[in-house]
């Protein structure tokens, strides 16, 4: 069984290796740039881990598993443009480095790279792979535009909220799991139980980063702590503490939210204390709990080797307790 350090090792190899043409070289050396900048690789791992539940032999979902991470970069690339990022882990995003027409272009020979390598699976389970991975791209999309749109409405509920980030970013886990299981040859119940484990899990880590985001250690967080209030980004803090509020903390909140040009660290701790004052932490740490057991449930239901299945619930937990 393999560890997740060495999947990871696994993957960065593969795509490091990875040669693409040498012209239009503006077109294909931001693919390089933007695949070498790392990350934790999370989508790939569960697609290989998925796989290797029910199959020890898993370098036949290795392609997949790259366009899995192909795919993810290109979101990446082109969110960077949406909004105007100048960094990305610490290193110029493409569009800075070399322009917005160049990150457009080559985000999109991404996807195409990403297909031709997920179609490198079993004829046998090729139609329902593509199904899962378009459903899936296209899930993330629609995702990404509902949070886009949450930027102009003022009556975003908890709901909406938990159904957009399952479309922007739990269903790309989700999918990513229920494709490698299929390679591993699982039957329907498990792979879809699998998918279940997935999205479950990636809303549970999202309601995570809506916390750490207020209260997280920025030095072990890895980003700027209170961005998402000096944004008025709608997470389920703000939206729970919009639907709270009474009198002096409502009032106090709308300040704060429609004030032009704020200091931004005065703003932060401001709000947090409204968040203290109504308890939104621990509602948002209940809310992610809720999920996270609603994954590990769906986990259980897996017919696997028990081992396997503990190495998928150790990663999951490890997932969910980042430092704050």
């Amino acid at each position: 069984m393999y560890s997740i350090s060495q999947l990871q090792d696994l993957i960065n190899k593969q795509i490091a290796e990875k040669q693409y043409p040498v012209q239009p070289n503006e077109l294909y050396e931001p693919i390089s740039y933007i695949m070498s900048l790392g990350g934790k690789r999370m989508r790939p791992v569960l697609l290989l881990k998925a796989c290797e539940l029910f199959d020890d032999h898993i370098l036949k979902a290795l392609d997949p598993a790259v366009a899995i991470e192909l795919f993810h970069n290109f979101t990446l690339m082109h969110d960077d443009i949406m909004d105007n990022a100048p960094l990305r882990r610490g290193k110029q995003t493409v569009h800075s480095k070399w322009n917005e027409n160049v990150a457009i272009l080559s985000g999109d020979v991404m996807l195409v790279k990403a297909y031709e390598l997920m179609m490198r699976v079993d004829d046998g389970i090729l139609r329902q792979v593509m199904q899962i991975f378009n459903e899936t791209a296209t899930g993330v999309c629609e995702g990404q535009q509902t949070d886009m749109n949450f930027e102009s409405m003022m009556d975003v509920g908890v709901a909406d909220y938990i159904e957009m980030i399952r479309l922007k970013t739990a269903v790309f886990l989700g999918g990513s799991l229920k494709i490698g299981a299929l390679i591993g040859g699982a039957g329907q119940e498990d792979a879809s139980a699998l998918y279940a484990f997935g999205e479950n899990l990636g809303i549970a880590f999202q309601l995570q980063d809506d916390i750490l985001d207020v209260y997280g250690d920025p030095e072990k967080f890895g980003k700027l702590v209170g961005g998402d209030i000096i944004a008025n980004k709608k997470t389920f803090l703000l939206i729970k503490a919009f639907e709270l509020a009474e009198n002096i903390d409502e009032e106090e909140l709308n300040y704060w939210i429609s004030a032009e040009n704020p200091e931004p660290a005065t703003k932060v701790k401001a709000v947090t204390e409204i968040y203290n004052r109504l308890g939104i932490r621990q509602l948002a740490e209940e809310e992610m709990n809720e999920f996270a057991e609603k994954a590990l449930s769906a986990l259980e239901r897996i017919d696997a080797d028990g081992d396997k299945k503990n190495a998928l619930r150790v990663f999951a937990e490890e997932l969910l307790v980042r430092e704050n």
